[in-house]
């Protein structure tokens, strides 16, 4: 994303938003509620067009390429795209045949999936029986149907209990593991820090900070207290009831 802005209305969600993904690595996006985390992935994934700048995905502009872009990326939104009503198998292979795959296919990549992701056992039951995690786990799979080259993860823990997200986390590992590149934004501190090679935090529809997350975590520091003196006068007495001379 280079320089990307759009608009709702009379509200700034992206302000110039600048974002680079290295590929085979996962890319952490963290900002809190509307900074525009989900409109950028939006944009990205073709489901949305922006006001201006460039967007490409896999070197192809997802405005003038926007079939190709979607050929070769998966989507894993905020909220569940499986049926509940169905089996975990049978969500896996309507979610092949909607992406064109011949019935053969999309059963042999059905059963990939629910092996790759721990969901072999359970793939008969129907998907309102799963666990928090379990579900997400399949709506995962359910994004990698296709075998997308880059994968987009839009707060993929976003009310889950620790074991739930644990679980998300050893599975996005395994993908990163296998080549996939990964646009992971998130709210939270601990998630980016253990899934991300990189880290963009964004706040009110920009970039304000970009790197590791030991580089960030060092930008941070620690603890700080302000102290302001009504006596400047009094300033070497408090330096030495303070403990220190950086004052």
């Amino acid at each position: 994303m280079d320089g990307v802005h759009k608009r709702y209305g009379e509200k700034r969600a992206l302000d110039g938003l600048d974002l680079v993904v290295g590929s085979g690595t996962v890319h952490g996006v963290l900002g809190p509620n509307g900074a525009g985390k989900t409109t950028a992935v939006r944009i990205v994934s073709t489901l949305l067009r922006h006001d201006a700048g460039r967007v490409t995905v896999a070197s192809l502009d997802v405005r003038e390429r926007a079939g190709e872009v979607r050929r070769r990326i998966g989507l894993l939104g905020q909220h569940a795209a499986v049926d509940d009503q169905l089996g975990g198998r049978q969500n896996l292979e309507m979610f092949g045949r909607l992406y064109h795959l011949g019935a053969r296919r999309a059963g042999s990549r059905a059963n990939e999936l629910l092996e790759r992701f721990g969901l072999a056992d359970t793939g008969r039951k129907a998907v309102k029986q799963y666990s928090g995690g379990m579900r997400r786990r399949l709506d995962l799979a359910a994004s990698l149907i296709t075998d997308p080259d880059v994968l987009f993860l839009d707060e993929p823990t976003t009310g889950l209990d620790p074991r739930g997200r644990t679980e998300v986390w050893d599975a996005v590992r395994s993908l990163v593991g296998g080549g996939t590149t990964v646009l992971l934004t998130t709210q939270y501190l601990d998630e980016a820090d253990q899934l991300a090679d990189r880290i963009s935090l964004i706040d009110h529809g920009r970039a304000v900070a970009e790197g590791t997350p030991d580089e960030l975590k060092a930008r941070v520091g620690g603890d700080r207290i302000d102290v302001v003196l009504r006596d400047a006068s009094r300033l070497a007495e408090a330096a030495a009831l303070l403990g220190g001379e950086d004052l």
